[in-house]
């Protein structure tokens, strides 16, 4: 048989199936070697990847773990395009008194400890690189173990099979977020690696192929290629396998992942959702880390703190929105965000009106304003922090 139809084979079979990464085998722990770093606070680390067109590959981490004597709660951290492991990130994390590791997901590292670049590194590739990022949409055709997405999820779950072993880690306690294709990331990993309490992908989701940044890319690729690889990376091929609770952060007009995808997207998995849709939130790693809602749900997972604000139900009567809120937990303020424009979602203007707030009946309700194609209530607690139910198309 030849090669050529053997790579065919191999191919039509990964596509065929529901999971194609070894979960069994990634989440063993993975051999590893110490890296060099010259920054501060974190220690860095080189894990053992996939296979990359039949050669060897390395993963380049940062990971701290702030004391190796208590059973801590810990983090997965999966950056977003131009990324790479981000040492600030694990430093934050290590600041809220949580072990973390930043994985980096495209063949990539760090080029030097920079002060001025904390969230935009110099980075290079290294002669252990798996597949560049971001996408990969052009190499759909080769073997599915060569493209980019499968190399960065298994990255994702080594890094986690690495710091569950790390002294100090309470492997029953870890979470994972990302931002951008990190979220995208995100999605995939929490759904398929079971071992994980919680994911927060912030902007990230699926259903790419409907609206996304990256339509122009599926032109591209022609129809049935853009199928294909729409059913072998797209998280919606694996959202709904998901059990685990998440967290969903994204902001209204994001100019990458817009809100149907992302609404489609967070229905599909059967764990406990949340969402935190914020205003013009603007798209970038810093931004992305930024949000105290990601803390304070990681908190509340992992630590037994404060639940955020919970929606338990909403709906639409006599021309007003309304949501109702779990006991437990007790917003100090409701508003209704809402667009008057039709059209693509980036470029919507979005206006917010104050709503009622009734905590006998743990009700938020308000008017919903006259030429209003769209609309949903945010609930904000006294810590500043906002949950969101969804949005609603007129």
């Amino acid at each position: 048989m030849s090669r050529i139809v053997l790579l065919l084979l191999a191919a039509t079979l990964s596509h065929a199936a529901s999971i194609p990464w070894p979960l069994t085998e990634l989440e063993v722990t993975p051999r590893h070697w110490d890296a060099q770093t010259d920054e501060l606070g974190v220690k860095a680390v080189w894990l053992e990847g996939p296979l990359y067109q039949g050669k060897p590959t390395r993963i380049f981490a940062y990971y701290n773990v702030p004391n190796s004597s208590s059973n801590l709660p810990a983090m997965v951290l999966i950056h977003g395009g131009g990324g790479t492991a981000f040492a600030e990130w694990v430093r934050l994390w290590g600041s809220r008194g949580y072990a973390a590791i930043a994985v980096d997901t495209v063949g990539t590292v760090p080029d030097r400890a920079d002060p001025t670049k904390l969230w935009n590194p110099t980075r290079k590739r290294h002669e252990f690189s798996g597949p560049a990022g971001w996408g990969d949409f052009k190499n759909v055709d080769a073997p599915t173990t060569d493209q980019w997405t499968y190399h960065a999820v298994a990255a994702s779950i080594l890094a986690h099979s690495y710091l569950r072993i790390l002294p100090g880690v309470d492997p029953t306690r870890i979470g994972v977020t990302g931002i951008s294709w990190g979220g995208y990331l995100t999605s995939i990993v929490a759904s398929v690696d079971r071992r994980f309490r919680f994911g927060v992908p912030v902007y990230g989701c699926g259903f790419l192929g409907e609206d996304s940044a990256w339509l122009k890319d599926f032109d591209g690729l022609g129809k049935q290629r853009a199928a294909k690889w729409l059913k072998l990376w797209d998280p919606s091929s694996y959202l709904a396998q998901g059990r685990r609770p998440m967290l969903w952060i994204n902001g209204t007009n994001d100019f990458a992942y817009p809100m149907p995808s992302w609404q489609k997207s967070y229905r599909l998995p059967k764990g406990q959702r949340i969402l935190s849709m914020q205003v013009r939130m603007k798209h970038g790693h810093q931004d992305g880390a930024k949000p105290e809602e990601i803390d304070a749900y990681a908190k509340a997972m992992l630590m037994d703190g404060p639940a955020l604000v919970r929606i338990s139900k909403q709906g639409e009567k006599a021309g007003a929105a309304w949501a109702n809120y779990s006991r437990g937990t007790s917003p100090v303020r409701a508003e209704l965000n809402f667009t008057r424009d039709s059209g693509k979602w980036q470029d919507r203007k979005w206006e917010t009106v104050s709503a009622v707030l009734d905590p006998k009946q743990r009700r938020a309700s308000a008017k919903i304003p006259a030429g209003a194609t769209v609309f949903y209530l945010n609930l904000t607690d006294e810590r500043g922090l906002i949950v969101s139910s969804e949005h609603v198309p007129r």
